[in-house]
């Protein structure tokens, strides 16, 4: 079932957002290996702190990650399904892709046909 913020245009536009920056990127490339902190995500990014908070929020935002707080450590994790809706975009454009080559296929060997 796809993601309940990527469900809508709108949670689809902000799913493409995210993922718009490198950083966002390599910040979800990281968070596949495992959940980690604030701090774990910045530092291989050289990033400040304020700058790594400002790019999980629009992740999290996006439907992609998910917080928790245990004292002053905020740790990130990826969003169950968090690529759901993304998945379901591509498989409904693909679909109608593989449905319009394959009538194009099916009229270029009709016209195979009446053409001896």
């Amino acid at each position: 079932m796809p993601s309940p913020h990527a469900s809508s245009a709108e949670g689809l536009d902000r799913l493409f957002a995210a993922l718009a920056d490198g950083n966002r990127r390599a910040m979800v490339d990281q968070l596949s290996r495992g959940p980690a902190s604030v701090s774990d995500l910045a530092r291989p990014l050289a990033l400040r702190l304020p700058s790594a908070v400002k790019h999980l929020a629009v992740l999290e935002a996006g439907g992609l990650v998910l917080s928790d707080k245990a004292g002053r450590v905020r740790t990130y994790r990826i969003a169950p399904d968090a690529f759901g809706g993304l998945e379901a975009w591509v498989a409904q454009r693909k679909a109608m892709w593989h449905h319009q080559f394959d009538a194009l296929a099916a009229l270029l060997a009709g016209q195979d046909e009446s053409n001896p």
